[in-house]
C-alpha cells in the first residue's frame, strides 16, 4: 500500500470527481452527490481514490445501484452490503468508488467523517500519520486500524 500528499493527487481526482457527479445527476435526477474520503479532505493522504457518496430514497437504493452500473461499475462483494449501503467499484482503470446510501440511514457517517476531518486539522495530521505508518501493510490490516480511527472521530462531539 502506498500513499500520496494531497498536491499529488487531489486536483485530479476534483475533477474527476465533477466529471462523475454529472454522469451520476443525469441518471438520478434526485441523488445527493458528494465527494468525499481523503480525496475530498484538504491535506489528506491517500492511497489516490476517488470516493463518491450517492445518497437516494431507501425505495429507490436498488434501482440506484442497477442504473450506476450502465456508468461502468460493478458492485463490490468482499465489503459489507445492507438494504441501506451498496459499494460499487469502478471496471475502468480509474480508481473509483461509489457508496450508494439510504438517505437517513447510519451511512451517512461517510458524509459525518468527511465534515469532522475538514474542520479539524489535527484529525487530519493523525489520520495522515495513521496511514503513513501502515505503507506496506496489508490491505485487511490497513482497514482495521482506519476502522478504529474513524469510530474514534465519529464518536467526537
Amino acid at each position: 500500500m502506498q500513499f500520496y500528499p494531497a498536491e499529488q493527487y487531489q486536483a485530479a481526482c476534483h475533477e474527476m470527481f465533477e466529471r462523475y457527479e454529472r454522469d451520476i445527476k443525469k441518471l438520478l435526477l434526485n441523488a445527493r452527490v458528494e465527494h468525499v474520503g481523503a480525496s475530498s479532505i484538504p491535506l489528506a493522504v491517500s492511497k489516490g481514490d476517488l470516493d463518491i457518496f450517492v445518497g437516494v430514497e431507501s425505495n429507490e437504493l436498488e434501482d440506484a445501484v442497477e442504473r450506476l452500473t450502465t456508468l461502468g461499475f460493478k458492485e463490490k462483494l468482499d465489503t459489507l452490503r445492507t438494504p441501506e449501503l451498496c459499494m460499487l467499484e469502478s471496471i475502468s482503470s480509474e480508481d473509483v468508488a461509489l457508496q450508494v446510501v439510504a438517505n437517513g440511514s447510519e451511512f451517512g457517517c461517510f458524509l459525518t467523517f468527511r465534515d469532522k476531518l475538514r474542520a479539524a486539522p489535527a484529525l487530519v495530521k493523525q489520520y495522515n500519520a495513521l496511514k503513513m505508518s501502515c505503507e506496506g501493510w496489508p490491505q485487511e490490516e490497513y482497514r482495521e486500524k482506519k476502522a478504529t480511527f474513524i469510530e474514534h472521530v465519529l464518536a467526537l462531539k
